[in-house]
């Protein structure tokens, strides 16, 4: 399966870093398909991730809301049950291991919406590892709750001040910070984006969201599931849980932020108006000017507020195997307070958009048809900015 060995998923991907990287790109892509193949790495993942995590998480068939639409099967893929609320740990589990076995002391890493910089922090109390942050100055008044935890947890927390002070501006402190401190020190990316191999590596670390699904889903309807919905950012949980379908007759879709609208220039919506250019170390579709400079990307949701894809994403797009849907920061917020009033969970604002999307396109589809959502975290964190954007006064 792809990547191919330059990192390329079709013409996307690759590693467009500074030379100081490259070594450290290379020996990382070692070391990982090293351990990715050694029994006692896998033998300690698995059971960090059941004894731990708490994985399997469910698959639930939303049963009242799937009444009330009246017309597709809806089932949710209860990633939000996880511990520390959302498939972040996942894959922070597996690159914080990964991370002690090459012995390294000191992790770092980027965070938008706050639960990778949250599942990171706990990963590094749990391994003994020095932690350290970069938040944007604005996610961090989006996301006070998160802040909280990771300090609490041990993590210094550096804000980024450059640019719109979010999830881009995070991740380039992050790697300005690596490049200079390579010798010592982990990056855990946390999502399907960067250069490679972290976009491979992530989605393996995440692809058990869509194993346990497979599995989980033939127990229950002794077929595969018609759709699968996720919300795409960079892209980490759906491409965790398409990964595994991808051979099969099964409907992909990704839901990107529309924010404002994808007519005004306040949206996160990257494959339905981006460009392929290179963001972060790949190639891969970017919201960019006609010169090329990065366009900055709005959401009501931090974790999806970000101008680039994960370079698979944007192949996936480009050969058809999956379709790429827009939904606005106010049709998120009716996803979030119908599933919050039907089924009594409040997801994350990032997975309120699979659930719009699916809000929209269910009624209309017959009642042997099947959907699976990607509710990839718990909505916690974010009823801050809710209460906001709902008027309601503290």
């Amino acid at each position: 399966m792809l990547p191919d060995e330059k990192g390329r998923f079709g013409k996307y991907g690759g590693k467009f870093v500074p030379e100081t990287l490259m070594n450290a790109l290379d020996q990382l892509e070692q070391e990982y398909c090293h351990y990715r193949q050694d029994p006692q790495f896998q033998r300690e993942l698995a059971r960090m991730l059941t004894e731990y995590s708490g994985r399997p998480t469910p698959l639930y068939f939303a049963e009242r809301l799937t009444k009330q639409l009246g017309g597709a099967k809806i089932y949710l893929k209860r990633e939000d049950l996880n511990h520390t609320g959302a498939h972040k740990i996942n894959n922070a589990l597996g690159q914080g291991l990964l991370a002690k076995y090459t012995g390294k002391k000191r992790v770092i890493a980027e965070t938008g919406a706050g639960q990778h910089g949250v599942a990171t922090a706990t990963v590094a109390a749990l391994l003994g590892l020095e932690c350290t942050v970069f938040m944007g100055e604005e996610d961090i008044r989006r996301q006070e709750l998160n802040v909280f935890r990771m300090k609490l947890l041990g993590a210094e927390v550096v804000p980024a001040t450059s640019g719109t002070h979010t999830l881009k501006d995070a991740t380039n402190e992050a790697i300005r910070h690596w490049v200079e401190h390579v010798e010592d020190t982990f990056y855990i990316i946390g999502s399907v984006v960067g250069p490679h191999p972290y976009p491979m590596m992530v989605r393996d670390f995440q692809r058990i969201i869509g194993d346990e699904t497979r599995e989980q889903f033939l127990a229950k309807e002794g077929r595969l599931p018609d759709e699968i919905v996720a919300c795409v950012g960079g892209g980490s949980n759906a491409m965790g849980i398409f990964y595994p379908f991808l051979e099969d007759p099964v409907k992909l879709t990704g839901v990107e932020a529309a924010g404002e609208g994808i007519d005004t220039e306040r949206h996160a919506a990257t494959i339905s108006k981006g460009r392929p250019g290179v963001i972060h170390g790949s190639l891969t579709m970017l919201l960019q000017d006609e010169y090329g400079q990065v366009l900055p990307a709005h959401s009501i949701s931090a974790g999806l507020d970000y101008p680039g894809i994960g370079p698979e994403h944007a192949h996936l797009a480009d050969t058809g195997r999956a379709q790429y849907v827009s939904i606005t920061d106010r049709e998120a917020l009716a996803g979030l307070q119908t599933l919050a009033r039907v089924e009594g969970i409040i997801p994350a604002l990032e997975s309120a958009h699979a659930v719009a999307h699916v809000l929209k396109v269910a009624p209309s589809l017959p009642s042997d048809y099947s959907i699976v959502i990607c509710l990839s975290g718990r909505g916690d964190k974010d009823m801050q900015s809710v209460m906001g954007y709902l008027g309601v006064e503290r």
